[in-house]
């Protein structure tokens, strides 16, 4: 056997190694949705949030430090990342009160327009340019959302639209993610967003304190539901480990139509905890926006998947 054909079956075992490690982060991620709609039962979206990130915080800080500075020192940098935390908090917060009361593989169905919603954003903010192809790509998810959508509309009301706010506050991150994962090791930069995604939820916590509000007014969780909170931070921390690894051993154009398979496996999930299922109209949405953001990943170089803090 000669060495380049020694060296390209060792690049393709280790691209293999970055599909199954993908294929674990998404099988494991619908039980981040799983958890926290449990936990909407008892206590308001706001604090599912705030302790999910604890955790996450907890279980990233020790890798953080075994790679060396774990805050930035730049206040630009310091900053970005408290915008980023800000951003992060709103958008799960929006999706956790989804849950609570529509199915889960409908919320994240619609979660899904997010590569379209991030390639029409970088092209305005960034000036990136991107073709017809693309742009009738984007307009055919969109189109496939409404499917979803329009029948969701009509039985939760706006509630629908939240998982759409939720798109938008991760397709805003990665952008500001961007900027950052050039400078900064990428376990420094997924701590930060929990540590300040920790004070934006306490604030908010601390303002919805006695307002009686369903999303931002704390309780005293019981035994069971903290159980549900940590469940929702170790998913959330062991599917974003998986998808950090998986990236490195594997090229995005590869890994990231693996991310559509989350959807699925949300489905059978919920079926089999919630009894949930998507009728065949929402199924029809579904494979629209499965096949209008594969397109787009494969039209060029991927930047639409999500960073491993900002799995939903």
């Amino acid at each position: 056997m000669s060495f380049a054909s020694a060296s390209l079956s060792w690049r393709e075992r280790f691209a293999g190694s970055g599909v199954a490690l993908m294929v674990a982060s998404v099988l494991v991620a619908p039980l981040i949705d799983i958890f926290a709609k449990l936990a909407t039962a008892t206590v308001p979206a706001a604090e599912i949030t705030f302790g999910r990130f604890i955790v996450q915080a907890a279980l990233m800080l020790p890798f953080a430090m075994m790679r060396g500075r774990v805050f930035s020192r730049s206040l630009t940098h310091a900053a970005l990342h408290l915008l980023r935390g800000l951003i992060l908090t709103v958008g799960m917060i929006a999706f956790v009160y989804a849950l609570k009361t529509m199915p889960i593989a409908d919320a994240i169905a619609i979660f899904f327009v997010e590569p379209a919603l991030l390639t029409l954003m970088s092209a305005v903010f960034l000036r990136e340019t991107i073709g017809w192809k693309k742009i009738t790509a984007c307009a055919t998810g969109f189109g496939g959302s409404l499917l979803v959508i329009q029948p969701s509309f009509s039985e939760f009301g706006l509630v629908a639209l939240l998982p759409l706010v939720t798109a938008f506050t991760v397709a805003t991150f990665i952008l500001i993610t961007r900027a950052l994962a050039q400078k900064e090791d990428p376990w420094a930069v997924q701590f930060q967003s929990s540590f300040w995604a920790i004070l934006v939820s306490a604030a908010i916590l601390f303002i919805g304190e006695g307002t009686g509000s369903p999303i931002i007014d704390p309780v005293m969780p019981d035994l069971q539901t903290i159980a549900f909170i940590g469940g929702v931070g170790v998913a959330a921390s062991l599917s974003g480990i998986l998808g950090a690894y998986a990236y490195r051993a594997a090229p995005a154009s590869v890994l990231a139509p693996l991310q559509y398979l989350e959807i699925v496996s949300a489905a059978m999930l919920a079926y089999l905890v919630f009894g949930d299922f998507p009728d065949a109209l929402k199924w029809l949405g579904i494979m629209i926006i499965i096949a209008s953001g594969v397109f787009i990943i494969f039209m060029g170089e991927n930047r639409s998947a999500p960073p491993p803090d900002a799995t939903v």
